[in-house]
């Protein structure tokens, strides 16, 4: 794939969801082509142009390129410094099975610097070298598919809100602290379909069914790290994989690392 000694890609590691790839080019340039899924990435250095609806596109950093699936498209660099960046293809299906009976949401400039749908992207593609929890990434899904409907124009129904499905699904959560979860088997459990439970736990209880059981858990660390584990203890005593994957959770969600914490806080 490299027609230059400076062009590279990396894949990431195999999701369930997404194909997700990292790429630096400058001599390489893509022939007009499709894809059968949404192709959807950032720039990150340089310009990438790329020919979409008959128009030559200019794809900068702080941008989001939204490729509609089986959409005519061609890239390059947009000058001799190359270009880099990220990128995740995403079938129709999926999106298709969070939205509902409406169309796929389409983006006529193939670009935009919407920043809902540049932040849920970036947060896809921030980290290529980690697996993705199975309710971290279906909570990306339902995201990516929400925010597209919205970037896009679309204007959906507001469907009525099942409370006792939500309820059920936050009661499993709280017993299953300890364990990786899905949300299949949370849907089993609350008798729902995953993406409407994704729409009312977040109707009802302001958050994902991820984040929330990221929150509990990590106010098991803080609990923990109180009596005197370690964080290391703490960390997998609360159901993180170790200590390093509690430790970007509880910096994102507090502002401070754990260690900072346990030093205030003692």
């Amino acid at each position: 794939m490299n027609s230059g000694k400076k062009d590279w890609v990396k894949v990431a590691k195999q999701s369930r969801q997404f194909e997700r790839m990292e790429a630096y080019f400058e001599d390489f340039g893509f022939t007009p082509h499709r894809h059968d899924t949404f192709a959807i990435g950032q720039t990150l250095g340089g310009i990438h142009n790329f020919n979409y609806r008959k128009s030559l596109r200019h794809s900068l950093p702080g941008g989001t390129v939204v490729i509609h699936p089986d959409e005519l498209h061609d890239g390059e660099a947009g000058n001799e410094m190359g270009f880099y960046y990220r990128i995740l293809y995403v079938s129709p299906e999926l999106i298709q099975e969070v939205l509902g009976p409406n169309p796929l949401p389409f983006l006529e400039e193939g670009i935009t610097r919407d920043a809902r749908l540049g932040s849920v992207v970036q947060n896809i593609l921030c980290d290529l070298d980690s697996d993705l929890d199975p309710l971290d990434e279906d909570d990306k899904v339902y995201e990516l598919a929400t925010t597209l409907s919205v970037v896009s124009g679309q204007k959906v129904k507001r469907k009525t809100i099942n409370y006792a499905a939500a309820n059920k699904a936050r009661e499993f959560i709280l017993d299953c602290l300890d364990s990786p979860l899905s949300l299949e088997q949370i849907e089993a459990v609350a008798n729902t379909d995953r993406w409407s439970l994704s729409r009312d736990f977040r109707a009802v209880y302001g958050t994902s069914p991820y984040r929330y059981l990221t929150l509990r858990r990590l106010d098991k660390v803080k609990a923990f790290i109180h009596c005197g584990l370690s964080l290391t203890d703490a960390s997998l005593e609360a159901g993180f994989t170790d200590q390093s994957h509690m430790t970007n959770k509880f910096c994102k969600a507090f502002g401070m690392s754990p260690g900072t914490w346990r030093k205030l806080s003692q």
